[in-house]
């Protein structure tokens, strides 16, 4: 039995002794030598076999689906955070795992990006849509953001915005890899309303994004070039750098910042209100 095994017996036990019978409407009379539910009782609200959960409390090398531990993290009556601990433990994988928002509030979100000016800084969720964002990445990318549109996002504006295509110098490897990461972050969306209109229509109007998707190829975050020409600064070369958001797991921080004292030097030249002086 590893030693992750066998802690996973231990946090099932603790949290079994946790839970009272009459929480969960059975009753309570009669000696029990243990608190909490009996094996057989979490079995059958869970809808799990006797043997089965036994095995699983008892460490054994098991497979352990997700619908079946989110039964028994349900009967458990588990926590946010003590769910993903119940899958990390039986080295599962969850359907779906609630957003957890107790460690920050979006409203401290515009303060954060703000405080990362001059460095173009923008939130998105995993589907690429914009949450928050700086002025210095408004100014950066202004021009790619001109076309009407349901709601910002930055996949979207770089695939059907012209000026967006011509200035994204390295827009073949760009595009493909940003596919990828979304690719990626559907498979804990399948199903969810939002993402597949989302899906639907970006393929019915983008041949490109529609190709790109059919391949089910997925992508890891990495850090990145990437080469803008801009209509004032010219080319610049950005590193582009990816931060999560630990207590909102839908949301990552996207930040620019100069590869090269050039560009450095030349970031300020976008600055909308600079260049209308």
């Amino acid at each position: 039995m590893s030693a992750q095994r066998a802690e996973l017996g231990e946090f099932l036990k603790a949290r079994r002794a946790r839970v009272a019978p009459e929480d969960v409407g059975l009753p309570s009379g009669g000696r029990r030598r243990t608190p909490g539910l009996r094996r057989e009782e979490l079995a059958l609200l869970a809808g799990v076999g006797v043997t089965w959960y036994t095995w699983l409390e008892q460490g054994r090398p098991i497979n352990a689906s997700g619908q079946v531990l989110d039964a028994v993290a349900k009967t458990l009556r588990l926590t946010p955070v003590e769910r993903e601990h119940l899958y990390r433990l039986a080295e599962a994988t969850p359907v779906r795992l609630p957003r957890t928002t107790d460690c920050a509030s979006e409203a401290v979100f515009d303060e954060i990006v703000a405080a990362l000016d001059p460095l173009p800084a923008v939130i998105t969720n995993t589907r690429f849509d914009i949450i928050r964002a700086n002025q210095a990445y408004h100014d950066l990318f202004h021009d790619w953001h001109q076309l009407p549109c349901i709601h910002k996002n930055l996949l979207w504006c770089i695939i059907t915005e012209p000026a967006a295509r011509e200035q994204l110098l390295n827009y073949d490897t760009e595009v493909p890899y940003l596919v990828g990461r979304l690719r990626s972050a559907y498979g804990e969306h399948i199903g969810d309303p939002d993402w597949e209109t989302d899906l639907e229509r970006l393929q019915s109007i983008c041949p490109e994004f529609a190709q790109l998707w059919s391949r089910h190829e997925v992508a890891a975050c990495t850090p990145r070039l990437r080469r803008i020409l801009n209509p004032i600064a010219g080319e610049l070369h950005l590193t582009v750098t990816e931060l999560a958001v630990s207590a909102h797991p839908d949301l990552v921080l996207y930040v620019e910042t100069p590869a090269d004292d050039e560009t450095r030097a030349k970031l300020q030249l976008t600055r909308r209100e600079a260049t209308a002086r």
